[in-house]
């Protein structure tokens, strides 16, 4: 009989487990995401933008391009890009490790795609679900919930 309880235990214990990896695999980095990048996506490896041929990479904050022969990561655009205007650019997502290997499919596709000023960008969202980036003119609203909901809890 202790074997088996021991053995139903275990089992749960193991269901248990499995869903909570389950629930943890789910990414999100909606709070890392760039302001200017476009709504709709809770998880983004990297934004790509055509009209300057330029990746975004989300994780490090780094726009990558390409100069001298070589693929080039920094956390501002080049002075060859002064004056371009992220927020109002074309922005497309791309969910795949180091995209810029690939700029000749990228550019090839995405030019034609007309996706620009008709994209709401994260700035200008009014979902809850974007205030949680810092950077959200909104992010204090944000918190000012996360601190009633808190509250309320221990009300419960």
């Amino acid at each position: 009989m202790k074997k088996l309880i021991f053995l139903f235990v275990l089992l749960t214990n193991s269901i248990l487990i499995e869903t909570t990896f389950a629930q943890v695999k789910i990414k999100e980095n909606i709070e890392s995401q760039p302001m200017w990048g476009p709504v709709g996506h809770n998880y983004v490896d990297y934004y790509y933008l055509p009209d300057i041929e330029t990746y975004y990479y989300v994780k490090k904050h780094k726009f990558i391009y390409y100069e001298g022969g070589f693929w080039i990561s920094r956390y501002a655009l080049p002075e060859r890009f002064e004056g371009f205007d992220v927020y109002n650019a074309k922005v497309i997502v791309i969910n795949e490790p180091r995209p810029y290997l690939r700029h000749k499919d990228h550019w090839a596709i995405y030019p034609w795609i007309d996706e620009g000023n008709n994209q709401q960008i994260i700035r200008d969202s009014h979902e809850i679900k974007y205030m949680i980036n810092k950077n959200h003119p909104r992010h204090s609203e944000w918190v000012e919930l996360q601190r009633n909901e808190r509250r309320n809890r221990w009300k419960l």
